[in-house]
């Protein structure tokens, strides 16, 4: 999370929100001290239940002054959002539901309110569960091996993804796989 974004953004005046990661553990360990004792200044919870899971998600938000002042952050963040996801997991081996808890933190340079934050969160796992990770996946991004120019191979791969996701009939995979026989099979053609 570098400070160039929350700099861009605030030069463009864009509302931004970062999840802070363990890569920052200097400033993670500072925000989760800040949270543990201080009151929210607003909280929101959710329950998802579908896809065989049942979620249930609280945030809260708090003021991020206590763990940015006299930081190098504390010009561009304005607050804390901390997310709390509780998930019962089946344990096949002990047959017992354990439940499972996820805590992230993400900074935001503007007041938010829980309610909005809650929603803006679970947007953004959406863009990376339709994006990223098929991209990712599908047309194995992380795998690429390549050292030389590797801008121009990415910028091919976003053209492949948008025809597919554009043209879609079925999965990206499964049109990747009948795009590549289609043009296989015409290849035998102009060979023939």
């Amino acid at each position: 999370m570098p400070k160039k974004t929350f700099e861009a953004a605030a030069a463009a005046k864009a509302h931004l929100i970062v999840q802070l990661k363990e890569n920052q553990p200097t400033l993670l360990k500072k925000v989760e001290a800040a949270c543990r004792g201080a009151v929210p200044l607003s909280c929101a919870e959710t329950i998802d239940v579908g896809r065989n899971r049942h979620e249930t998600r609280t945030v809260s938000v708090f003021d991020a002054s206590p763990a940015v002042v006299k930081t190098e952050w504390e010009p561009y963040v304005s607050c804390i959002i901390k997310v709390e996801r509780f998930t019962p997991v089946f344990n096949t081996r002990t047959h017992q539901w354990d439940a499972r808890h996820e805590v992230s933190f993400y900074l935001s340079n503007r007041s938010i309110k829980a309610e909005k934050a809650i929603t803006v969160v679970r947007e953004h796992w959406g863009i990376e569960n339709r994006s990223h990770y098929v991209r990712d996946v599908t047309m194995q991004e992380d795998a690429s091996r390549i050292r030389v120019k590797p801008g121009i191979f990415a910028r091919i791969r976003s053209f492949g993804f948008n025809i597919l996701s554009i043209n879609r009939q079925g999965s990206i995979a499964q049109d990747r796989f009948e795009y590549a026989l289609a043009g296989l099979s015409s290849l035998r053609k102009l060979i023939a």
